[in-house]
């Protein structure tokens, strides 16, 4: 465990899988079945491989696709970053000044140029309805107004995410990966979990799991072998008094979770010393940037859905006079790390003909007020925000949605948490009837509010 001392200062050193403070695994064979890779969301491996049995079993598809979610915390100011206003006062324009892309007609932020490169790539959603929104993951990544901040001890009314939602009804796309994996300074504040879907479909804490996939000194691969060639033998002869699946289907589980030791694909995953120099430098060395390339990683490795923020309320611009500053102060050194990132996990998916399987969003909980206050901040603004989707094969290169000429409310189509929800869902193959049972034996719909595909990104 992390003591104050020797608690990580960077993020390589927070996800590095060869620090000291690896799971404990028991010396015996006994120790080993009892632990597994215990602490990934409060599962041991093999229960996590039985998850992602039953997923599977729900009707998982064949085609390996996944979501990569960029989370905002704050609330990204929607007027200085993908829907400039440059036509309205000062005090609603804002201090940035905007850029052509290779769109034509499609405007951005002039400290986005690398965004603008690749435009017809990318779709901007500028009417997303977040008017259930608060100050919290909660609604925007279940996409889906039921579930809000309550401030009673039963925020979200239960409702699950849509990673939870992935994690249960799909699973991940190889064994040995959670299904869904976070990779966020605070899970508490800026992941939203699985609701009254219970703790199986919880997020995987990426920064909690990266230690724990290192054999303790003493126990070897080697021993591994030796131990699982007894396993085997055993299992024969509780298979030969009885026949019994319970049984068979626990050492099943079991034996995956030693073959994910034996390969080493999760440990893998979060080792960034595998990269480049050069392709970490495209990412940036940032919080971001390094959050970004894990998460390619363990795309790769075969995680179903992966939320990365880079720090808790990071885009919470009120004005110069707090932790994040204004408009100007505070948003133009995170510009360049968004605009950076967001260019290389496009091209880098591209580049390794993962983009048309992987489904990216970057978005926030809410927008910002459209006019600028005394301390050269704005305030929440939960009428409309702006949003990015890219990947997923899918029709890119154009805006969807618009607000009005000061960007207070939506002017033009619409977009609303379900039908985000409803995109998504339909991306990874998930049937748009699905549901979940509630503590209560009642089903509840995956897709709340009447949501439906946004039929503009559907080829």
């Amino acid at each position: 465990m992390t003591t104050p001392s020797s608690r990580p200062t960077s993020i390589t050193q927070a996800f590095s899988p060869v620090r000291g403070d690896s799971i404990r695994i028991g010396s015996t064979r006994r120790g080993f079945l009892q632990t597994g890779l215990a602490g990934l969301a409060g599962l041991s491996l093999p229960s996590l491989f039985q998850q992602q049995a039953l997923a599977g079993a729900a009707g998982k598809p064949t085609r390996k696709t996944n979501v990569l979610l960029f989370w905002l915390s704050g609330g990204p100011s929607h007027i200085d970053m993908w829907d400039p206003k440059p036509d309205a006062p000062s005090e609603i324009r804002g201090p940035f000044g905007h850029i052509a892309t290779k769109v034509p007609g499609i405007h951005v932020c002039e400290h986005l140029p690398l965004t603008a490169k690749i435009m017809d790539k990318l779709t901007l959603i500028r009417s997303v309805d977040c008017s259930a929104s608060d100050h919290t993951p909660i609604t925007m990544q279940a996409c889906n107004p039921l579930a809000r901040r309550t401030n009673d001890g039963r925020d979200g009314a239960g409702w699950p995410s849509m990673g939870s939602i992935a994690a249960k009804f799909r699973g991940a796309n190889a064994p040995g990966i959670p299904g869904y994996v976070a990779l966020a300074d605070s899970l508490v504040s800026d992941v939203w979990g699985a609701g009254h879907m219970g703790n199986a479909f919880s997020p995987v804490s990426g920064k909690d799991m990266a230690g724990r996939l290192k054999l303790v000194d003493g126990l070897s691969i080697e021993r591994l072998g030796d131990r699982r060639a007894l396993m085997d033998q055993l299992d024969q002869w509780k298979r030969g008094i009885g026949g019994n699946e319970a049984i068979a289907s626990a050492d099943q589980f079991t034996q995956q979770a030693y073959d994910v030791l034996m390969t080493g694909a999760a440990q893998r995953a979060f080792n960034l010393d595998e990269e480049t120099p050069a392709m970490r430098d495209r990412y940036g060395r940032d919080s971001l940037g390094e959050k970004a390339l894990l998460a390619r990683r363990l795309i790769e490795a075969g995680s179903t859905f992966v939320t990365v923020s880079g720090a808790w309320g990071y885009f919470d611009h009120h004005g110069d006079e707090v932790k994040w500053g204004g408009i100007k102060k505070g948003l133009t050194p995170l510009l360049p790390s968004v605009d950076r990132t967001l260019h290389a996990i496009v091209t880098d998916l591209e580049d390794r003909g993962l983009l048309d399987s992987t489904l990216i969003l970057m978005l926030g909980e809410f927008g910002r007020d459209p006019v600028i206050g005394k301390t050269a901040g704005r305030g929440h603004w939960a009428r409309v925000m702006s949003m990015v989707v890219a990947g997923g094969g899918m029709n890119h290169g154009q805006v969807i949605g618009s607000t009005d000429r000061k960007g207070y409310d939506i002017e033009s189509r619409r977009v609303a948490p379900g039908d985000l929800a409803a995109t998504v869902f339909h991306h990874l193959g998930i049937p748009q009837t699905s549901a979940w049972i509630d503590p209560q034996g009642r089903p509840r719909p995956i897709v709340a509010d009447g949501g439906t595909v946004i039929k503009e990104l559907v080829v």
